[in-house]
């Protein structure tokens, strides 16, 4: 169940003289919007040359109905014009990423995803010693449908080892029964969502009410229409021909785990650096994180002001002014961006400066700089203004509640531990990994308080399937003192110690702007993240969270016979949730633990 030596498990290893050969920075052409790039590190593996703003921001299509169908199939797409086509996957006949599903909530939405794929895009680079991964994923790679921050039930909600295979088909049942907000779907097949993800197995979903219809005139008074777009917001690298490039380091060798790995270029709807004409006016953006590995710190290169709406699940109650935001990957925040003080022909560019962290940077990694550009038209766009309030006044949905008092505290830790036989590191939460039987087992209908501590120097997006939760505080640890009087034990003992006596300073609130419901949570290195989570009842859902469901597909979800994946045949019948990590190179290095809501 180990993996291969990690990138990060060998930079700890390799000393100071990697730093001196490695600090360099990548070579990106970007029309002189930044200073000359020093020579790329020869530790990396770099994107060729390519010119900015030369390609067209793609407009996502739009999926509507109760009954859909969406496959996933192997295809080739052209991220840049002056790249040769490169080999992916999409859903839904696009040749990457997939539709925007619109969807009214609480009107149930019956999904039947199916397997169209062939031989995998990154076939040499899968490794077959993580946790689930075999031989033959590299001809007939499996996946498994999640759509994310979905209150749904566990037979449908994607579970990494309930695995689809080429020729198969699962029908998923949504009922949506949430708030209006903007959901994303993407692969969870268990040791390979990075390859599956990072190929294009990734799309949106807006829900509508009758406050946010997406319609012009909403009650909201928000900018409909064109003036409403999705942004799928993405970094990659790319070999001299033109294909994606899973690997980024030629210190980790190919078919090797690496850990997660820094993009040299931006994309926006699958596209390398797009441009986009904006009229003159107020437009709303539903943002969307779905990198691998890296986190933003988004800002326009004016250092204009914006406001946050919402996020993960839904919005605000009023909008909050910004100039820069911390985005993690699975993040999601919807946005008012105001054109209107842009001169004709004018453009502003959306940029990130957030560097990476300390074991990439050793290797030569620097901040990918930039994602798009705007050029403002002459004509003039949406008119209307920001709105004052978002909820909680007449005629809008009812304000946020105030956070609810929780009956159960429970500690959670996020770590790396080392050892002296090879692998040297492995990615664990609780010090547990996938299959160890000890697992969260919260009450429905309980609040809970999670205190995730974090004892790593790394940011990690934690992500808990089903629910969603509020953060409350962020406090600083003395992560030294914590472990020298809690020392780890070998993996597979779950170590959970309280943070109380160890806190280095007073606990700090989330940002305004990340206030709302959440799915997904920036976790800090060297944290304590508490989070006030509320477990629903089987009552409350409409179905049983608890209910066991198969793990290999029968009767009518399987059009063709496939053999049992190794997780399945460890688990024959399936239960319960996971929570995991969305670096995607650490959920599927052990870094997801199971979960169950039990009555």
């Amino acid at each position: 169940m180990d993996g291969p030596i990690g990138r990060r498990g060998f930079l700890r290893r390799a000393g100071v003289g990697m730093v001196a050969a490695g600090m360099y920075c990548r070579t990106v052409d970007l029309a002189a919007a930044d200073p000359p790039a020093l020579p790329p590190s020869p530790l990396l593996f770099h994107s060729p040359p390519l010119r900015p703003f030369v390609d067209e921001m793609p407009r996502m299509p739009v999926l509507r109905g109760t009954d859909l169908t969406l496959n996933a199939a192997t295809t080739t797409h052209r991220f840049h014009r002056d790249l040769g086509p490169s080999p992916a996957l999409g859903y839904g006949g696009m040749d990457y990423l997939g539709p925007t599903i619109e969807h009214r909530v609480d009107e149930p939405l019956t999904l039947r995803f199916g397997n169209r794929i062939g031989t995998h895009p990154f076939a040499a680079d899968m490794d077959t010693t993580v946790h689930g991964v075999s031989e033959r994923y590299r001809t007939s790679p499996p996946c498994s449908f999640h759509l994310h921050g979905g209150v749904t039930p566990p037979d449908s909600d994607g579970h990494p080892e309930r695995l689809v295979f080429p020729g198969q088909a699962l029908t998923h049942h949504f009922p949506l029964r949430q708030y209006a907000t903007n959901l994303w779907y993407h692969d969870h097949a268990m040791g390979i969502t990075r390859a599956n993800v990072y190929a294009g197995l990734a799309g949106m979903m807006l829900l509508r009410d009758e406050f946010d219809t997406g319609a012009p005139g909403n009650p909201l008074g928000l900018p409909a229409g064109e003036f409403e777009l999705p942004l799928v917001l993405q970094e990659k690298l790319f070999t001299a021909d033109g294909h994606q490039s899973l690997r980024s380091t030629v210190v980790v060798p190919q078919g090797l785990w690496e850990g997660g790995g820094v993009g040299d270029v931006g994309l926006v709807n699958g596209a390398v650096w797009p441009e986009l004409e904006v009229a003159r006016g107020l437009y709303r953006f539903r943002v969307l994180n779905a990198a691998s590995f890296s986190l933003w710190n988004l800002f326009f290169g004016n250092r204009m002001r914006f406001w946050v709406i919402g996020n993960d699940h839904g919005l605000l109650d009023q909008p909050v002014p910004v100039r820069n935001l911390l985005l993690e990957p699975a993040e999601r925040v919807d946005l008012l961006v105001d054109f209107s003080g842009l001169a004709p022909g004018e453009t502003v560019e959306l940029r990130n400066d957030e560097a990476p962290v300390f074991q990439a940077a050793i290797l030569g990694e620097v901040a990918m700089p930039l994602f798009c550009r705007f050029r403002a038209a002459s004509r003039r766009g949406f008119t209307g203004t920001v709105p004052q309030r978002l909820r909680g006044g007449s005629g809008l949905p009812a304000a946020l509640p105030p956070l609810e008092q929780p009956t159960v505290v429970r500690n959670l830790t996020v770590s790396q531990p080392y050892a002296v036989r090879m692998p040297p590191a492995i990615m664990v939460l609780n010090n547990l990994t996938f299959d160890d039987p000890e697992i969260e087992m919260p009450r429905q209908g309980t609040v809970e308080q999670w205190n995730i501590i974090n004892i790593t120097p790394d940011p990690h997006p934690i992500h808990i399937h089903l629910v969603n939760f509020r953060i409350l505080s962020r406090t600083p640890l003395r992560t030294i003192d914590y472990q020298l009087a809690n020392p780890q034990p070998p993996v597979g003992v779950k170590w959970t110690p309280s943070a109380e006596n160890f806190l280095a300073g007073p606990a700090q609130p989330p940002a305004a702007w990340e206030s709302g419901w959440k799915d997904t949570v920036r976790v800090e290195g060297g944290t304590v993240t508490c989070l006030i989570v509320r477990f629903p009842t089987a009552a409350e859902l409409g179905f049983d969270p608890d209910a066991t469901f198969p793990a290999a597909l029968t009767g009518t979800d399987m059009a063709t016979t496939h053999p049992m994946s190794h997780s399945a045949m460890s688990h024959a019948e399936l239960q319960g949730y996971v929570w995991h990590c969305h670096l995607l190179d650490h959920e599927d290095h052990e870094m997801m633990l199971r979960y169950r809501t039990v009555r």
